[in-house]
């Protein structure tokens, strides 16, 4: 971390992403889960495709239901509670970090338990020393950006108990990505454009296929196994090599 807080290998541009992105999951906490339950603004008319949608998101829950959360549990990114609410109450420690105070307030609202810990905190300059039997991140792996991509998960990867598993769910690349934004013209592959309500966030967002992940995850000595639910999305674990 630089003295000025920032990520210690930002650069401007991708610092101005990571400060958009924080202030768009800020606006959009209100209405962030409607997109994985198809309501609202995100309802599907095609009942096929939502049939696909909601096949999928039940393979993701039943995998995070699965996990092993009796021990020490660090959430990543936790925001709405979408995730938490499958993690607690089993962990005998359950800390779940947001950049967010919308989101960590809906997340209490919603899980309703109060020996869950929040942290209010950018990941990305946050550390602590507490050691971890489980870490999950739930959508987050696609908002790091590449040049912070090492130094972050050996950030993560050192918070990991003996036998630790991190584990994580996240979009899947497709030939027809992004669906719900637009690249910045002119800018990195993983500079996007979100709309809200009539005005513009400029976003980290990344598409990995399973082999891809696999090798990404190498780079910092973590031994990853990726599995897709078929079209929108991947999960898997991975643990120190």
């Amino acid at each position: 971390m630089r003295k000025d807080g920032g990520p210690a290998n930002a650069d401007p541009f991708d610092e101005r992403l990571l400060a958009e992105q924080i202030r768009y999951y800020e606006e959009r906490a209100p209405i962030y889960e409607q997109l994985y339950f198809l309501q609202g603004r995100y309802e599907v008319e095609d009942p096929a495709v939502a049939a696909i949608w909601r096949r999928e998101t039940a393979t993701l829950e039943v995998f995070v239901q699965g996990l092993d959360a009796s021990g020490a549990v660090l959430e990543l990114a936790c925001g709405n509670g979408l995730w938490t609410r499958f993690l607690t109450p089993r962990p005998a420690t359950l800390v779940a970090v947001d950049s967010s105070e919308r989101m960590i307030e809906r997340n209490r609202e919603w899980v309703g338990d109060p020996a869950v810990r929040y942290v209010l905190a950018d990941l990305f300059t946050w550390d602590q020393r507490e050691r971890f039997d489980l870490i999950f991140a739930g959508f987050f792996l696609s908002h790091v950006p590449p040049d912070l991509w090492n130094d972050f998960w050996r950030k993560v990867a050192g918070w990991l108990a003996p036998g630790g598993v991190l584990a994580f769910v996240d979009d899947a690349w497709g030939p027809d990505r992004p669906r719900s934004s637009d690249r910045v013209p002119g800018g990195p592959e993983h500079a996007h454009i979100r709309r809200l309500d009539g005005e513009e966030f400029t976003i980290v967002k990344r598409f990995f296929g399973p082999g891809e992940l696999v090798s990404a995850f190498a780079q910092v000595d973590l031994a990853a196994e990726v599995d897709t639910t078929g079209e929108h999305f991947l999960f898997g674990t991975a643990v120190r090599g």
